[in-house]
């Protein structure tokens, strides 16, 4: 790889970002390969196993990766995905696209490899560059992941038909050169900016400025409770987004010949609300939560992201069956879907640092495997005992337990994070030390008693000699 110097405008940074993750939303267009498998003799189940092996990679790769990003650099990780991802489609073309141990291990494997390694350095690189509009810069790259999918949709299928002109094998080969260039190309300006560097304008003492200045190490971030209340919102709100996309062609056809509809007419009004109002909203959200985000803070745009979802997920029972309907509630539902992944990197970087969102995030990202698993699995079980309904209304309530959760999100502390994890050190991190002290006295009252005058000095120096065995014990080691 050529080196160059970093860029000297900051937005040829969002242009190298989208072009990557243009690239890395291949796993989203997994789909428009699946009915021409099918037709080579796959069964379902197949088709699903690429795809969550392609999904497992990436959340597991992503979380190595953010490690590697400090000792290779963001431009060579960038590079090593786009290299990675296009071989996967590579080899699964050369092995004739239809052989199912080469398209695992090719798209599946290699291809989700590929997809982590560069996952998270559009992103980083976009905060360093961004730090005044952190949410807008998230929300642009990752839009280009949701984009990204629909267009290579569109070429496997109506816009390029490639898939019926020059059949799967040839696909994988066109798709895997094309994401290894536009990846490569995009790498060119992933390179973060020089140590000092402030954009024009931008004040060290605004509000903008002072979040993410404390930077935690993994550990000191296992240590809080401010990252499992994080992991459970995005877990929460991730596995509503996927349990409706799981189920987003097979209820409302369900919903809509109840109506009356036709079988052919319902899964065309449900494929359309799929493949344009879900996926479109999806990617304008991303940008729109970001940008939001930037003037109203990201604890209160997720709580309203999550809330407003749960009220649709309650309300899309009864929208299912009409067609406008359908085509409002998928709108909305994609729209605060694709807030997720804007919405979770900035706060990640606001609570537990800017320069360490390369090794923190892909913690906090496994909750949306965790979410990828339970939620369409959770629909599924459901959905085969006739009950759709209830699996959108549980859903629901999740995303509205998970509002709550976000909203508890608070400044952890730094030192207390240094210490073993206790009692006294989750309240403390809480912001619950009042509480504490409620709780405390409750318990052992006679702690509280007045002391008398004439043994104020006695009982003084226990408390202070109690105080230093007690620092001696939890004092970092």
């Amino acid at each position: 790889m050529i080196q160059v110097n970093p860029p000297r405008n900051r937005w040829l940074v969002v242009l190298g970002s989208m072009l990557i993750q243009l690239s890395l939303g291949a796993i989203y267009a997994w789909s428009v390969f699946t009915p021409a498998l099918k037709a080579a003799g796959w069964n379902k189940v197949e088709t699903q196993i690429v795809f969550a092996v392609g999904l497992i990679t990436f959340a597991l790769v992503m979380v190595f990766a953010g490690r590697g990003m400090a000792k290779f650099g963001p431009r060579k990780l960038a590079a090593a995905g786009g290299v990675t991802l296009g071989a996967g489609y590579i080899f699964s073309g050369i092995f004739g696209g239809t052989e199912f141990w080469a398209v695992c291990l090719g798209i599946g494997l290699i291809g989700g490899a590929g997809i982590g390694l560069g996952y998270m350095v559009p992103i980083a690189v976009g905060m360093r560059w961004f730090p005044d509009k952190k949410g807008l810069i998230t929300g642009l790259a990752v839009a280009g992941f949701g984009f990204g999918a629909m267009g290579w949709i569109k070429m496997a299928g109506a816009w390029g038909n490639l898939i019926e002109l020059y059949g799967l094998s040839t696909t994988f080969l066109i798709y895997g050169f094309a994401f290894a260039a536009l990846i490569l190309l995009g790498s060119v300006w992933m390179v973060m900016p020089p140590k000092g560097w402030k954009p024009e304008g931008f004040v060290d003492t605004a509000p903008a400025a002072a979040k993410g200045r404390q930077n935690y190490t993994v550990r000191e971030m296992l240590r809080t409770p401010q990252f499992y209340l994080v992991f459970l919102t995005l877990t929460v709100s991730a596995g509503a987004g996927l349990m409706s996309i799981g189920l987003m062609k097979l209820y409302p056809m369900e919903a809509l010949q109840a109506a009356g509809y036709g079988a052919i007419e319902a899964s065309a009004i449900a494929g359309t609300a799929m493949a344009v109002f879900f996926s479109l909203s999806n990617g304008v959200g991303r940008i729109v939560w970001g940008t939001l985000s930037d003037r109203i803070g990201r604890r209160r745009s997720i709580a309203i992201m999550t809330t407003t979802q749960a009220f649709i997920l309650f309300a899309f029972t009864s929208m299912a069956g009409n067609e406008y309907l359908l085509y409002f509630g998928a709108m909305l539902i994609g729209f605060n879907f694709g807030g997720n992944f804007a919405l979770f990197p900035t706060l990640t970087a606001d609570v537990f640092g800017n320069d360490r969102i390369g090794q923190n995030y892909p913690l906090i990202f496994l909750s949306y495997g965790v979410g990828g698993v339970v939620g369409p699995v959770f629909g599924g079980i459901l959905g085969d005992m006739g009950n759709f309904p209830l699996a959108f209304s549980i859903l629901g309530f999740a995303c509205l337990a998970g509002s709550v959760c976000i909203m508890l999100v608070k400044k952890p502390d730094h030192d207390e994070a240094l210490r073993p994890s206790s009692y006294h050190g989750f309240m403390h991190q809480m912001h619950f030390d009042h509480l504490e002290n409620i709780i405390d006295y409750a318990m052992h009252p006679v702690h509280f008693k007045r002391v008398p005058e004439d043994r104020k000095g006695e009982a003084l120096d226990a408390v202070l000699s109690a105080k230093m065995e007690i620092d001696k014990v939890t004092a970092p080691r």
